[in-house]
């Protein structure tokens, strides 16, 4: 780097770290810090809303005070007719903050149906592989407060079990990296008074407004439950009080998986005594195994995995396919290799 940008970055820098003078920013940065805890080098995904804005600037300030080096990621779906100007905009606009943002691409046939989650399931796949390419297994999110009661929702109405409605928290390992949230405890409304305040702007993304949507629905409904009194405190309390249960099960389902299969390439032999726990323990157990021998980075459909387990049981000999395994059953012993 040469000495007038050097020069530029150091100034840049400066006036970045001023932003903290602002009581309110340096407040919630300093939650940011302790929640990220993190001495690595990192990835950030940024899609240019208040959240990953807010994001980005604190993370490039954590940055700065660790002197770590972080690689920003923007996933440009296609989705829309403008959103690679929007993410031209987007890095053009961090550039000027000293944050080189490079823009990933989804290109191909889009899907018709389920959009939001397979572009969301998409956009995990191209930010981990990205990562991996410069040996960087810590990736961070911009979710916040708002988020985990959207989500909690939004899995209820799918009928989705304890896990699934309590997924959203501050670490989740996929494919063996590691998916960071350290705006978790934050609420969206500080983070665009954040994105304000730093960048003066940014990018208002219309599928936000667009009821087609089921997590537009459901946080409609949350602002009207809101106006109905809705005690978000006791709200963050129950699901508080449903990840503590979520650990205990998740603990029976580790042992469950260490004493009761056999774990080799490319196969994995269960036990009879797999089968002997209780339903959640069993279907959460059972999901691991394929996704370890499918190398998925989600676990097929849970009603899939469930009549699977139930003809597992019933049955003395069973053969299926399910997430790229191949699942069979000989009297009393059950074997999950690697479709071909």
């Amino acid at each position: 780097m040469s000495l007038k940008n050097l020069n530029a970055s150091s100034k840049i820098h400066k006036q970045l770290l001023n932003k903290l003078r602002d009581k309110r920013i340096y407040k919630i940065y300093s939650k940011f810090e302790n929640n990220l805890n993190l001495n690595n080098d990192f990835t950030v995904a940024v899609s240019g809303g208040p959240d990953s804005l807010a994001l980005a600037f604190f993370s490039k300030i954590y940055s700065i005070k660790k002197s770590l080096k972080i690689k920003y990621f923007l996933v440009d779906h296609k989705l829309r007719n403008n959103s690679s100007v929007e993410a031209l905009f987007v890095k053009n606009l961090l550039k000027d903050f000293s944050i080189d943002l490079d823009i990933l691409k989804w290109n191909g046939k889009k899907p018709k149906n389920n959009i939001q989650s397979l572009a969301r399931k998409k956009r995990y796949n191209l930010l981990i592989n990205q990562s991996k390419k410069f040996k960087i297994n810590h990736i961070l999110f911009g979710h916040h407060e708002d988020d985990v009661y959207e989500n909690f929702l939004i899995r209820l109405l799918r009928g989705s079990g304890l896990k699934g409605i309590v997924s959203l928290d501050k670490t989740t390992l996929i494919n063996n990296a590691n998916i960071l949230r350290p705006l978790i405890n934050v609420e969206k409304k500080d983070l665009i008074y954040i994105s304000k305040k730093v960048f003066n702007k940014y990018v208002e993304d219309p599928s936000n407004e667009d009821e087609i949507f089921t997590r537009v629905r459901v946080r409609n409904l949350i602002k009207n439950l809101e106006s109905e009194g809705l005690d978000k405190s006791k709200f963050k309390l129950s699901i508080s009080n449903l990840k503590s249960v979520d650990q205990s099960i998740q603990f029976f389902c580790e042992k469950n998986l260490k004493e009761n299969s056999i774990i080799s390439q490319n196969k994995v032999v269960l036990k009879e005594e797999f089968f002997n726990f209780p339903q959640e323990v069993l279907f959460r157990s059972f999901s691991k195994i394929l996704q370890l021998v499918g190398k998925k980075y989600f676990p097929p459909r849970g009603k899939k995995i469930t009549n699977i387990l139930e003809n597992l049981q019933s049955k003395i000999t069973f053969k299926s396919t399910l997430g790229n395994c191949v699942i069979k059953k000989i009297k009393k012993t059950v074997i999950v290799y690697k479709e071909r």
